[in-house]
């Protein structure tokens, strides 16, 4: 009897301890273990793409002939002063005060908060890095307003149509020349982004422009009458008028001729033919034959104008310029600067109001004569022909011719 109570108890505590040691197996299926997780955001680059908005406009001190084109100058800043698109410059060159301007979407994928800085840069090689001359300013545009197709904006395979202003913002960028002795000879020139991580983006259009090259004209030979018989013609020896530009500027001359009429500096008692000057013409850029030399004009005592000249270059001469007479002269206008006392340029094959040294051809660039434009190292042949009054003493020795120069 009292095995069979001590093998109970038995049993009873072999069952508590097997009991017991199952609950852990049971609690074990709930256990977790963490995993660390480390997100790294690209620090992306700024992209700059500029739109279908780039002008060059003409500077207000020495503009050329379309300044006052009522339709070509506009005050488009509100500053009361034309801006002129400089329509007539067909090479990479400019001059002090005209000004480059260009319209970009930048974007920045962090945030458009992140990016610190757009702005214009020169230097001596393309890309990012060179020095900042201008600062862009900032244009507001609504979220979700569609992009325009001429910005082609696109990161890879992804077309971006929408303006996201989280994102992107539009600049305007006006570079505008300064003095040669800060901005003289080629240079690139492009729009570039800064963010606040240093990284930097520029347009794809990066553009190569020659500043400040220096306009020059060469004359080659000697403009004189010996012994000239009065009531004859002469003739002189051929002058080479020529565009003496920096070498690769590009720089195409529009070219002028004026003039003064001419004094005996002695005291000779000079008459030419009733005092003491030798006309240069009537005025205008026709050339009158007098009466005296076989033409019509009564101008001068019947000589007409005792300056002319016959001008050619290439395919052009100024025997198809309408102001000429019979053998192809021209006559000269009165002027000792550039646009004084007039307006040097003539609007049309026969403006007599017109300075230009020939009017022929088809204009290269509205409204400019093909055959008057002189590229780098080109020249203007030129003979002057003296139609000399009869009577006439004295040797005039005062006076003189200009020839002039206007890069385009």
């Amino acid at each position: 009897m009292k095995y069979e109570i001590m093998k109970n108890l038995f049993t009873i505590l072999v069952l508590s301890l097997l009991v017991i040691s199952v609950i852990p197996i049971v609690i074990a299926n709930d256990v977790g273990v963490g995993v660390g997780v480390d997100i790294i955001t690209e620090d992306f680059e700024p992209l700059v793409w500029m739109c279908d908005s780039r002008v060059v406009y003409d500077d207000s001190t020495e503009p050329g002939r379309l300044f006052n084109d009522p339709t070509l100058c506009l005050d488009n800043n509100g500053d009361g002063v034309p801006d002129c698109d400089l329509f007539e410059r067909i090479n990479n060159y400019a001059f002090e005060g005209e000004q480059i301007a260009w319209d970009v979407l930048v974007m920045d994928k962090n945030g458009v908060e992140k990016i610190e800085d757009v702005f214009g840069t020169i230097g001596s090689s393309q890309g990012a890095g060179n020095d900042i001359e201008v600062n862009c300013q900032r244009i507001a545009v609504a979220d979700a307003t569609p992009l325009p197709d001429s910005c082609n904006a696109r990161i890879q395979e992804e077309i971006l149509t929408t303006f996201d202003s989280d994102t992107m913002d539009f600049y305007e960028c006006l570079f505008t020349v300064e003095r040669p002795d800060s901005m003289y000879g080629e240079h690139w020139i492009t729009v570039e982004a800064l963010d606040l991580d240093g990284l930097s983006g520029t347009m794809a259009e990066n553009e190569f422009w020659f500043l400040n090259p220096i306009v020059a004209l060469s004359i080659e030979g000697d403009l004189v009458f010996e012994d000239v018989r009065p009531g004859v013609s002469a003739y002189s020896e051929t002058l080479l008028v020529g565009n003496d530009a920096d070498a690769g500027s590009g720089i195409l001359m529009d070219m002028f001729i004026s003039g003064t009429d001419f004094y005996d500096s002695a005291s000779s008692g000079a008459a030419c033919p009733n005092t003491n000057q030798l006309l240069l013409g009537d005025g205008d850029s026709a050339c009158d034959v007098g009466i005296n030399f076989g033409g019509a004009s009564a101008f001068n005592d019947g000589n007409g104008d005792p300056f002319c000249y016959f001008a050619t270059s290439g395919a052009y001469s100024t025997q198809a310029d309408i102001r000429a007479d019979a053998e192809g002269y021209v006559g000269i206008n009165y002027g000792i600067v550039f646009n004084n006392p007039n307006p040097f340029y003539g609007a049309f094959n026969g403006d007599t109001t017109g300075y230009e040294i020939m009017q022929s051809g088809f204009p290269v660039t509205l409204p400019y004569f093909s055959g008057n434009i002189l590229a780098p190292g080109a020249e203007h042949a030129v003979t002057f022909r003296l139609n000399l009054p009869e009577p006439c003493n004295g040797d005039f020795d005062t006076g003189s011719l200009y020839f002039w120069g206007e890069a385009i």
